[in-house]
């Protein structure tokens, strides 16, 4: 009798690590893993981008207060570069330990 669709469909993936209870393990460990150790670099780039948003914001605000022109947000945007490549540099040095 020939294979049919479901046969194939119903088989077990060899490469796949699997438990003593049938469950596939492997895959969603690998991926908790992959995130335990993207989280810093996520985190300094989450740093980089909120600090450029929010402090370049700040300083629009403040320029449209105080009527200074574009001199706060360009202090603000500078800001923002500094304390996110500040989290980068303490990611790369940090790592070096």
């Amino acid at each position: 009798m020939p294979p049919s669709e479901n046969d194939e469909q119903n088989e077990p993936d060899p490469g796949a690590a699997r438990t003593s209870d049938g469950g596939l393990l492997g895959p969603a460990t690998q991926f908790q893993r992959n995130l335990r150790k993207s989280a810093p670099a996520a985190a300094a780039s989450y740093t980089l981008i909120g600090g450029i948003v929010l402090l370049g914001g700040l300083g629009y605000f403040a320029d449209g207060w105080f009527g200074t022109g574009p001199w706060l947000l360009l202090l603000g945007l500078l800001m923002g570069i500094l304390v996110g490549f500040y989290e980068l540099v303490r990611l790369v040095w940090g790592r070096h330990r």
